[in-house]
């Protein structure tokens, strides 16, 4: 196994490539913020690994990189897809900046992420929100929750919601397996709302009377446009779930990106048939995917090491029980991508369930020797996995794309450990409340 002969100092350029994420933003935001910069620093780590990898360890090396490289493509593909396609649907409309609307817009998000995807409801409502709160003095924090539930927490009930799960169901997780997960998605959304109630009702009352007259003199009801598009919405999401079909059909025939040569069709259908007025509205761009695609392609091809060697010595870090896979997955997915991470630690449960010759993960069977059934460790890893995205902006995708978008409308986020603060404070002792409840 590759990880086997990889030196621990590989994850160097990993840490360096996050640290300028996380540095240069607040050290060189002028020159960072042009993405010719972005794919300089990213081509800065990432290259030389890919390079290394390739030449040092041969077929095996190669193999790696490329099986990185069709994860990258089909992660790439699938969030354009949903970006690109959302985006051309607008809600019209100009509702009241209240916090009951604005609890509902999030609540609403937890809900749709499971049919469309955390990327697909994030696109979807980022701009409503940012419109209808256009005129709050106090809206950041109403954008860092959004990227808290909408583009993390609510997408765990199905394969759809969130990639990690969706990779679990192609290596054979039941498509209706997640449904089990209602009770730690309910506590783990509501009390995220309830914290947001607070915050936002006490924001609300210190805004001048002058913000509400101006909210209630721009009132237009909320509408929905580009109906054309929700059904390309619809093959995105059919197209995934028929991903396992698809990857069979392009084996037989030779070509295995079929499922990616859909995303573009849904991509250029959109893009050719869709009605252009909801994209003018929504005032589309095209840069905060581009940053997202460098960003990530630096991230992926720094993480092949760090993967590689935690796969292979996964079983030196001597996790044995629910929660502990819950928080271990949730930290990596805070900074790794969270599906390679969510295989990680399904592989290392099911190698520890292994031994006691258990029927496989989704077995709610108590095994005496761990006092737990297998299906607890696949919960845990997957709620590590979906909630703990949001401790970060890299720990998912669209947390991203909702940060760049906010900066574009001029709201002024968090940099990266600002943001990373806030995730602390507010859901760590949640996360800590979740662990009492459904892993210990």
């Amino acid at each position: 196994m590759l990880g086997d002969d990889l030196s621990p100092w590989l994850v160097g350029p990993f840490v360096g490539l996050l640290l300028c994420i996380a540095i240069l933003p607040l050290a060189a935001e002028e020159w960072f913020a042009k993405n010719r910069n972005r794919a300089l620093v990213a081509a800065l780590f990432g290259v030389p690994v890919v390079v290394y990898l390739a030449v040092a360890f041969g077929a095996e090396g190669r193999q790696s990189i490329g099986a990185t490289l069709h994860e990258y493509i089909s992660f790439i593909l699938l969030l354009t897809a949903l970006f690109t396609i959302s985006g051309g649907v607008y809600v019209t409309g100009d509702p009241l900046a209240t916090p009951r609307n604005n609890i509902l817009f999030l609540a609403v998000g937890a809900v749709l992420a499971n049919f469309i995807g955390t990327t697909g409801a994030a696109m979807l409502l980022i701009r409503p929100v940012l419109r209808a709160n256009a005129e709050r003095t106090h809206m950041r924090h109403t954008v860092i929750f959004l990227i808290f539930i909408v583009c993390n927490m609510g997408g765990l009930l199905t394969p759809i919601g969130d990639p990690p799960l969706f990779l679990g169901f192609l290596r054979g997780i039941d498509f209706f397996w997640t449904l089990r997960l209602v009770l730690h998605w309910a506590v783990a959304v509501g009390l995220t709302l309830a914290v947001y109630a607070v915050l936002e009702v006490r924001a609300y009352r210190r805004e001048p009377a002058r913000v509400a007259a101006a909210d209630r003199a721009e009132y237009v009801p909320i509408r929905l446009m580009g109906m054309l598009n929700v059904v390309f919405l619809g093959g995105v999401v059919m197209t995934t779930i028929l991903s396992g079909p698809l990857t069979d059909a392009g084996e037989a025939i030779g070509f295995p990106y079929l499922r990616e040569l859909l995303y573009v069709a849904m991509i250029a259908l959109s893009l050719t048939f869709g009605p252009k007025r909801p994209r003018e509205l929504n005032e589309f761009s095209w840069a905060p995917i581009q940053e997202v695609a460098i960003i990530f392609a630096g991230i992926f091809a720094t993480m092949i090491p760090a993967l590689a060697i935690l796969e292979a010595r996964g079983d030196e870090l001597g996790l044995t029980q629910p929660w502990q896979f819950f928080w271990a997955t949730g930290a990596l997915s805070s900074f790794l991508d969270n599906a390679p991470t969510y295989l990680t630690f399904t592989s290392t449960a099911q190698g520890l369930l292994d031994v006691h010759h258990t029927a496989g993960l989704m077995s709610t069977t108590v095994v005496p020797a761990v006092g737990h059934p297998p299906s607890a460790f696949l919960a845990a890893v997957s709620c590590g996995a979906v909630f703990m995205g949001a401790n970060s902006y890299i720990g998912n995708a669209p947390n991203f794309m909702v940060k760049s978008i906010a900066e574009e409308s001029g709201v002024a986020m968090p940099h990266f450990f600002g943001y990373m603060g806030y995730a602390a404070v507010i859901l760590l002792p949640i996360f800590a409340l979740v662990t009492v409840l459904f892993f210990l």
